[in-house]
């Protein structure tokens, strides 16, 4: 056991995390010198790959000077925090990567907060040294300060400090070292990460972290052993949450050789695994020797604050792009999902082929409908939602947010308009160079659809991330849109002659020759109200030639929206239909006369 490392990496997004274990990796011999590698290669998500983040904590390990040394690199968005809170049973040690230039952000707090509830020891690491205007001593500073905001114990704050550079794959312990690799890195944390503890108890203990499957073996549960040792052939007991404890057969133990799942004959105290044994297992269920056993605890996970509706898809081009289209397939998928996503919660609702699901933010339940739709499922997706609570007194409480903005100087009174029309109560608001960081606590509901603002305030320079801070009283209502929608009045194939008139009134989302449907979102309106149009309208044909037959139709290029885009745009009488080759915008009724009544009835 004194051989045995356990660490997680934890990071803000895009401050070099996933390099820095590419790094590790390589330089501990763990890929062979002619093996091919990726880039980024922990990211093995399509999804993580192209978004730039990490979604699913993974885990990876390699042998340096005798040690073996265990890392999980976990997600940085908060969306995923449910990922990181689980992981930090697994670990006895944090390596903090912060940016020498961009200092801790958001989640580097959420993520420290949870490590220091869990008495984890940090070992800090500045990276990006090499990058044009880092300013390590400063960003230093402002980690120390942040550790006391946190209330880390004394033990906590006497952390040591190595400088890296991920990318060009070299770490120094003071800046004025010269170093040419990432030996200084290894020997940090094999001085400063401890041994892993273990229970006296002589029998097997295990608390399940995480889960993943084999299509051969079936379930793997994943986690660290607390105590005794395990063999393949060992009789185990799961004690499940929600019923009686099952007994079942070890098939199979794995342990990690880099990213690689390598079978063996057993395991002891100490040591991240993987078994196959229970078909049916949870996150935070405990394997142990005997159904007399009290179970191991399991770390809360912050409740979620956002809640969005997944249907079945009911419009006229339901069935034509996806293989799993029915109510029961979509059931099926979503329980599938909260079994390795505690974080998520999947509730029926009255409407038939409708499901409830509450998350943490638009981003997890987007992530889940991108997946979704590459895996060959159709589906609508409603307009996402707080969850409100009331107290006591029944007063109606909504959730809150600490925002952090970054930003340049010259946007700064744009973005404060915005955040004040989101009932935003700006807290601080510091001046750096020609950049501005604004800390301010907002409404989740004034959250949605602001980080397409803050791109457009911004041309794309502003960063912004938020923690969950509480549930308080109710601010207040929150302008709508503040624009209408054009909807289509007929259902065929788009014109560029129909569109030509059509872009006069607004922004298009569709271009010529596209398949359209009554009541579907074709672009957006310049004024407040929804405006019906005929995108198919064909031109027709006379025997007399007009003096501009022949001049070409300047159509503007259609806005295409992502999943995330789409839900943050959408209004509460509206869909978004996604499918694995389209994504439509839709209104809840597609018939303008019912649609019409509806509206009239609600009023």
């Amino acid at each position: 056991m004194q051989k045995i490392r356990n660490i997680a990496i934890i990071a803000h997004v895009d401050h070099g995390k996933t390099t820095l274990v590419d790094q590790l990796l390589r330089q501990s011999g763990t890929f062979r010198e002619n093996q091919k590698v990726d880039e980024r290669v922990m990211d093995s998500m399509d999804l993580e790959r192209e978004k730039g983040i990490t979604i699913r904590a993974k885990n990876a390990a390699f042998q340096w000077n005798g040690y073996r040394i265990n890392i999980v690199d976990t997600p940085g968005h908060a969306d995923f925090g449910g990922e990181v809170e689980r992981i930090m049973k697994m670990v006895d040690g944090v390596l903090l990567v912060v940016d020498a230039h961009d200092g801790p952000q958001a989640q580097t707090r959420f993520v420290l907060r949870k490590a220091f509830e869990n008495h984890l020891k940090p070992i800090v690491v500045i990276n990006k040294i090499d990058r044009e205007h880092a300013r390590p001593h400063e960003v230093l500073d402002l980690v120390f300060d942040l550790f006391v905001e946190l209330k880390a114990t004394n033990e906590q704050l006497d952390f040591p400090i190595v400088y890296a550079s991920a990318k060009e794959g070299f770490a120094k312990r003071n800046l004025t070292d010269k170093s040419e690799n990432m030996t200084p890195l290894f020997e940090t944390i094999v001085e400063s990460v401890p041994a892993p503890e273990i229970s006296n108890d002589p029998f097997f203990q295990m608390l399940v972290s995480n889960l993943d499957y084999s299509d051969y073996l079936g379930r793997i549960a994943l986690g660290r052993i607390v105590s005794g040792q395990v063999r393949v052939g060992d009789s185990l007991v799961c004690l499940h949450h929600d019923g009686a404890p099952e007994r079942a057969t070890v098939t199979a133990i794995f342990t990690y050789s880099g990213l690689e799942q390598v079978q063996i004959k057993e395991a002891s105290a100490g040591d991240i695994i993987g078994l196959t044994a229970f078909e049916e297992i949870r996150i935070g269920e405990t394997l142990t020797d005997s159904e007399e056993r009290k179970p191991l605890s399991f770390v809360d996970i912050d409740p979620p604050t956002i809640r969005m509706r997944i249907l079945v898809n009911d419009s006229p081009f339901a069935g034509r792009e996806g293989k799993f289209v029915t109510a029961r397939h979509l059931k099926d998928r979503l329980q599938r999902e909260t079994r390795a996503n505690v974080s998520l919660q999947v509730n029926d609702t009255d409407t038939a082929g409708a499901f409830e699901i509450h998350a943490r933010g638009e981003m997890q339940i987007a992530i889940l409908v991108e997946q979704m739709r590459r895996e060959g499922y159709e589906m609508m997706v409603s307009r996402p939602e707080v969850i409100f609570h009331r107290d006591d007194l029944g007063n109606l409480l909504e959730p809150l947010e600490n925002l952090y903005v970054d930003l340049p100087k010259d946007s700064l009174g744009d973005v404060l308009q915005s955040l004040a029309n989101r009932k935003a109560d700006v807290t601080g608001v510091h001046h750096h160079g020609a950049r501005v960081s604004i800390e301010a606590i907002i409404p989740t509901r004034g959250l949605i659809g602001l980080e397409t603002d803050l791109i457009n305030l911004t041309r794309g320079e502003g960063l912004m991330s938020h923690l969950f801070r509480e549930y308080a009283p109710f601010k207040g209502e929150l302008a709508n849109r503040g624009r209408g929608v054009l909807v289509s009045m007929e259902g065929g194939i788009s014109t560029a002659y129909a569109l030509n008139s059509i872009q006069e009134r607004g922004r298009l989302f569709i271009g010529p020759q596209e398949d359209v449907y009554e009541g579907m979102i074709v672009g957006e309106n310049a004024r407040p109200d929804d405006l019906p149009v005929n995108p198919c309208k064909a031109k027709h044909l006379t025997n007399m030639r007009s003096q501009g037959e022949g001049k070409g139709i300047q159509l503007e290029t259609p806005l295409r929206m992502s999943v995330e885009r789409a839900l943050e745009y959408i209004d509460v009488d509206e869909y978004v239909e996604a499918t694995p080759k389209s994504l439509r915008l839709r209104k809840h009724i597609l018939d303008a006369t019912a649609r019409k009544r509806a509206a009239n009835r609600a009023a």
